[in-house]
């Protein structure tokens, strides 16, 4: 759940904050006209990433880094343009100029539908690679998933929103234009360094080769070095623009500039004040969820678990096998083993002993779709490290799905008996 409620709030928050700033500018400068334009560019960029989406979950055509390669030089044109329109038709006085108007509503229009195309996509096709263990789309293993999934798209839906309204209240007329330039100028950084990538990495479509080492390519190196390894911190000024302009209406909300002949119209005023506070709090009080989701939530979703230590055990060379005590891996807890072969590979396997039964869930440290990244307890419940899907205990030492590779055993005399040629087969899933 966690994991899909970060990575889609980390995925759409610059898009969602930087459409809706452009939204509300464009309506305020051209009125109903741009944001009729604006708002069929949204529609006509879900469309378009609905339908790669598609192309993407049923071919191989699409290559994301070649493909954003061009988008990226389509929001870098994008970009330039609106900031020359804006600098030539964003003042008030030039605002209402037909072509002047149309143009730069088409450019702004052309570039929130850009953004999108390139931020949706991958979001859509999240829900088509959860886990659910066999059990269908009505799984709780689904359902949870989902949940992480839904839950980030309704909060972003949310602050879009009280972010309009944010930017559609705020005052002097010029703030706002100087905000969304400034994003579109700090995202332009960020699409400028990933647009070398396929360049400098593949050169595809040049004549001759390009090297990351070569002299005349340092700086576009260091530049595509930066943009990938502090990514995060676009996401960032974006936050802060929002957090600025919810700060500047919040206190627009505390002041009544204009004048009143009547305790009526003085009441009207201060409950049109309360409003925007109220509009203001929203913003604050989204981007800081939005901010300790991408933070805490991502930190402790992606933290490293450390598996346990393995256990002792004994070896009977003679017999070729090893023995463990049944009374110190029956208290229902995971218990992890470990033996070096011949190959210098360590073979781990684990043991837990099933609910409400005399049997045990016996297994390879590892499973054959995650590989040997191994199983871990947390609460009580055996849980994938690398996938985070909590095991059916009652299952392991079944084949199928994420559960551990099952591994022979045999109850002799109070102990577990493990035949070391059993053991050394696993080999092929440690090296």
């Amino acid at each position: 759940m966690f994991k899909y409620l970060w990575m889609v709030t980390q995925d759409l928050f610059l898009a969602v904050t930087l459409t809706a700033l452009i939204h509300i500018l464009l309506s305020r400068l051209f009125g109903r006209r741009g944001r009729i334009i604006h708002g069929i560019a949204l529609g006509v960029g879900v469309l378009a990433s609905v339908a790669l989406a598609i192309v993407k979950y049923n071919t191989n055509l699409i290559i994301s880094s070649h493909w954003n390669h061009y988008i990226y030089a389509v929001l870098l044109a994008l970009t330039l343009l609106i900031l020359l329109l804006t600098i030539l038709f964003g003042r008030k006085e030039n605002r209402r100029t037909a072509a002047g108007g149309t143009l730069l509503s088409l450019a702004g229009a052309l570039y929130s539908a850009t953004l999108i195309f390139y931020s949706l996509p991958g979001v859509l096709l999240y829900p088509f690679s959860f886990n659910t263990m066999g059990q269908g789309y009505l799984s709780s293993y689904y359902l949870v998933r989902m949940a992480g999934w839904l839950g980030a798209l309704v909060l972003l839906f949310v602050y879009s929103r009280l972010l309009s309204r944010c930017a559609l209240y705020i005052m002097p007329y010029g703030a706002l234009p100087v905000m969304v330039n400034a994003g579109l100028l700090s995202f332009a950084v960020y699409c400028f360094g990933r647009f070398f990538v396929p360049w400098v990495n593949r050169a595809k479509w040049l004549k001759w080769p390009v090297k990351y080492t070569d002299a005349a390519y340092g700086w576009i190196g260091d530049w595509m070095m930066f943009t990938a390894n502090f990514s995060m911190l676009f996401i960032w000024v974006m936050a802060g623009i929002a957090v600025l302009l919810a700060v500047l209406l919040f206190r627009q909300g505390t002041i009544i500039k204009e004048p009143y002949d009547n305790p009526a119209q003085h009441r009207k005023l201060k409950a049109r004040n309360r409003h925007w506070r109220r509009v203001a709090a929203g913003v604050l009080v989204c981007a800081a969820l939005c901010t300790v989701i991408m933070t805490v939530v991502k930190t402790n979703d992606t933290k490293q678990v450390e598996l346990s230590a393995p256990e002792s055990y004994t070896v009977d060379q003679e017999a070729g096998v090893i023995l463990v005590p049944i009374e110190n891996v029956s208290d229902g807890h995971l218990h992890r083993f470990e033996y070096k072969t011949e190959k210098n590979i360590n073979v781990r396997w684990i043991v837990v002993k099933k609910p409400g039964s005399a049997s045990f869930g016996v297994g390879l440290d590892a499973c054959e779709v995650c590989g040997n990244a191994g199983y871990f307890e947390r609460s009580g419940q055996i849980i994938c490290k690398r996938c985070d899907v909590v095991m059916n205990i009652n299952t392991i030492g079944f084949k199928g799905g994420c559960n551990p590779i099952p591994m022979p055993y045999e109850v002799k005399d109070g102990n577990l008996v493990f035949k070391l040629s059993d053991i050394i087969a696993g080999e092929k899933e440690f090296r």
